[in-house]
């Protein structure tokens, strides 16, 4: 069998499928559907300081080649979460990444210490495409310097490893990269939701009650995949790589173009077992190609 460990900064993976936030709920609610061990880590949906109801419906439509969704990050708040998910997710042999948000510095500080304490989260992913209220709604992750203030903030409150998720809603993806990792990230993942819309054609009206949603699934894979390659040169931190994942070919693509993991998201929708085939399809492929670790692929991209 091919070696299919990798390491994210020191923790190690058995290997390189991941959850994606916001699409495996907080992982327990697939636990009857597939071997949680399997996975090479889960990423529960985003935390915030205090329960969300998020925003009001409709909040899912489907598009061509994918889904937007304007969820808005409901969420039963970080102290229900560790009090009522995470003892069964404690069970695992998997490693539990929390995605946190906020609307301030200041929750996003507190956030990483409400978990810097909690043994079983092994990591805290970081979701910066959130608006900053204390700068007129500008979203943190647009702004390199916003972004970096925030992951500080957060490192100089946990001691646990940092992946920050980065939008793709920037004109340079690079610089915001560098940013978060001259600021403490022990890694990147991206690529979050591009914004979108669906008008009804009938009624005139926004399909979304937000109006506007985050366009993830196929249609958006060439885009992070070019970002996902952009950024893997640009930085020496670990790159996870996340946009429309559906197969194991396309998991291949993004550590070909130098992603150390990545994470599926959109596939959950389609078919809840997607990651156990992805990891798979991933092993066969190696074992096809002679290839006996999978970090011999990661960055072999040949231009």
């Amino acid at each position: 069998m091919p070696k299919m460990q990798v390491d994210i900064a020191g923790v190690s993976l058995k290997n390189p499928v991941m959850s994606a936030s916001g699409t495996f709920g907080y992982g327990v609610e697939f636990d009857s559907l597939i071997d949680l061990n399997c996975l090479g880590g889960i990423i529960v949906k985003g935390l915030s300081l205090t329960p969300s109801a998020g925003n009001p419906p409709p909040r899912i439509v489907e598009t061509p080649c994918g889904m937007l969704n304007a969820i808005g990050l409901e969420n039963i708040g970080v102290e229900a979460f560790i009090e009522k998910k995470l003892p069964r997710l404690a069970e695992l042999s998997t490693p539990v990444f929390a995605n946190i948000y906020g609307k301030t510095m200041a929750a996003y500080a507190e956030l990483a210490a409400r978990l810097d304490s909690v043994e079983a989260v092994t990591g805290i992913e970081v979701n910066i495409s959130c608006p900053n209220v204390d700068a007129g709604g500008i979203a943190f992750g647009v702004d390199p310097a916003l972004a970096g203030q925030v992951v500080a903030g957060i490192r100089n409150r946990t001691g646990k490893r940092v992946i920050v998720k980065l939008s793709p809603n920037v004109t340079d993806i690079t610089e915001m990269a560098r940013s978060v990792v001259d600021a403490g990230a022990d890694a990147v993942s991206l690529i979050n939701t591009l914004t979108g819309m669906s008008i009804d054609i009938e009624t005139r009206r926004p399909v979304l009650a937000n109006i506007t949603g985050g366009l993830s699934g196929p249609a958006i894979r060439p885009v992070a995949l070019r970002m996902v390659w952009q950024v893997a040169r640009a930085v020496k931190v670990p790159v996870i790589g996340i946009g429309g994942i559906m197969t194991a070919e396309d998991a291949l693509a993004f550590f070909i173009a130098g992603a150390t993991a990545v994470q599926v998201g959109t596939a959950n929708f389609v078919d809840p077992t997607a990651c156990m085939t992805i990891i798979e399809g991933i092993e066969a492929y190696l074992n096809k190609k002679n290839i006996g670790d999978i970090n011999d692929l990661i960055g072999s991209i040949v231009i």
